[in-house]
């Protein structure tokens, strides 16, 4: 850890149980997203160090899998309470790097940290079974065993949640694994890393890695020492990825891009409906996987809806992560604002209504106002691509089965929400919108224990619940007959 809360660290490679630097002694720079300055920097690995991570997680792993799950799980707890003791330092450094306020980051943390206790727990009860035989004296059985070294891709907008799914899966599991984390913030995620090895996870289990992710990812993919993937990203990266990790029979988990339904029924609590989804949509300023974005309200609330939800936005304050009051920092990287711009040009110039917000705030720093647009036509750009910021679009409708179609029109199918009081209307919302998870009148998506993963262009597979860890496990029948 950094000698002071307030000191940024320069990020190196964790590789065999050592921090270093990289081999040919490359950086790159780390820049507050707040402020546009250069705050650290962060080690760039090449091909040697690829090698040094593969053939550590080689010598490591057979070790690691041999540690019984009882002993797996007493060092991840104590990773989870070390990443909870040293919650405050680690939110100041993700805030620098990432944008987002400092609550937000501290609570990232701390949610961290329970996903690590679950997938302890996890680890301890990873079942088989005992299948009952056809002849006296033959025993079958089915046994879970780790699937081998594992190589993880993770992205800048949750940097120690989006590791410490897979982090803590492939651990619980027996597997020892190669991180790839995010360049822009890299630091947050070396000290998640830095807990596991202060618990006491042998050198070489866990590796650390920063550098080109197109170079990087091709180069392990394709190594015949990594036996599994685990992605988090867009989808079109995601498609590419699945496809090699197909060439080389590896096994992969795919949680990609999102443009989540909202759907408000004419008999929804409109109050709450505005509260609960104006906090979700310009948490870390909306550049989230999951983040509300079409919101289709059911006429008779529209108005009531729309004016509500356009107050709610204007009333948030845009700030620096690090002030007190800020309630939404900036956006993680300067390449967000001139996305956003023109689809939200392009809103506006097919008869879409601006609301509120659409602009950049301010020339320093990636500061953007939250923003709501209204009755945008489905060709625009920003209904069929997902925004990934603090930009909401509300629609009307007038049946439960127009907004289901709309919620149903584009190919991405990771989270969707709906408010309603109405019985009828859950049970046809639940069966018929094409989505890996539903939240129905509050936001309870992605809780250590329950599925977390979408279908069709938004990936397979699940990060969360009891079925997380399966994607690290292989089953492995054994029959035995008595000599």
């Amino acid at each position: 850890m950094p000698t002071s809360a307030h000191a940024y660290p320069d990020t190196q490679l964790l590789i065999d149980g050592a921090w270093r630097p990289a081999a040919e002694g490359r950086t790159i720079p780390v820049v507050d997203p707040a402020t546009g300055e250069t705050i650290g920097t962060v080690a760039h690995a090449t091909r040697v160090d690829l090698d040094a991570a593969v053939a550590a997680v080689e010598k490591a792993g057979p070790q690691w899998a041999a540690t019984s799950a009882f002993a797996r799980s007493k060092i991840m707890r104590r990773a989870a309470e070390l990443l909870r003791a040293r919650k405050d330092a680690i939110a100041w450094i993700m805030t620098r790097e990432q944008g987002k306020p400092l609550p937000e980051a501290a609570g990232e943390i701390l949610a961290g940290a329970d996903v690590i206790d679950w997938f302890a727990e996890e680890a301890r009860r990873t079942y088989g079974q005992v299948i009952p035989a056809r002849e006296p004296g033959v025993m079958q059985t089915a046994i879970k065993l780790p699937v081998g070294p594992v190589a993880a891709f993770t992205p800048w907008n949750f940097p120690i949640n989006q590791v410490v799914r897979k982090l803590s899966a492939a651990l619980a599991a027996g597997c020892p694994i190669i991180v790839k984390a995010p360049e822009e913030t890299p630091a947050a995620p070396a000290e998640l890393l830095r807990a596991f090895v202060d618990a006491g996870v042998p050198a070489g289990v866990i590796n650390l890695v920063y550098g080109v992710p197109a170079e990087i990812s091709e180069y392990l993919i394709a190594h015949p020492t990594i036996r599994k993937i685990s992605f988090t990203g867009s989808t079109p990266v995601g498609k590419h990825l699945a496809a090699l990790a197909g060439t080389h029979m590896k096994r992969a988990t795919m949680e990609l891009g999102g443009h989540a339904p909202v759907i408000v029924c004419g008999d929804a609590d409109v109050a709450k409906a505005v509260k609960v989804m104006a906090f979700s949509k310009f948490r870390n300023a909306g550049q989230v996987c999951v983040s509300p974005t079409r919101f289709l309200v059911q006429d008779e609330v529209f108005d009531a809806f729309l004016d509500g939800f356009t107050t709610a936005a204007k009333a948030i304050r845009v700030g620096n992560g690090l002030d007190a009051d800020t309630q939404m920092g900036p956006l993680a990287n300067a390449r967000r604002i001139p996305a956003l711009e023109p689809l939200i040009a392009d809103a506006v110039a097919q008869g879409g209504q601006l609301k509120t917000g659409g602009r950049r705030i301010g020339n320093t720093g990636n500061f953007f106002e939250p923003t709501v647009l209204s009755h945008v036509p489905t060709q625009a750009r920003i209904m069929n691509e997902e925004p990934f910021g603090p930009v909401v679009i509300i629609n009307p409708f007038t049946s439960l089965d127009e907004a289901i179609t709309e919620a149903n029109r584009l190919p991405f199918g990771l989270a969707s929400y709906a408010f309603t009081r109405s019985a009828e209307n859950v049970h046809e919302l639940s069966r018929r919108v094409e989505a890996g998870m539903l939240t129905i009148n509050h936001n309870g998506l992605a809780l250590p224990e329950v599925p977390f993963g979408g279908v069709r262009d938004s990936g397979y597979g699940t990060e969360g619940g009891s079925e997380a860890i399966e994607a690290y496990l292989v089953t492995k029948f054994v029959t035995v007959a008595a000599s």
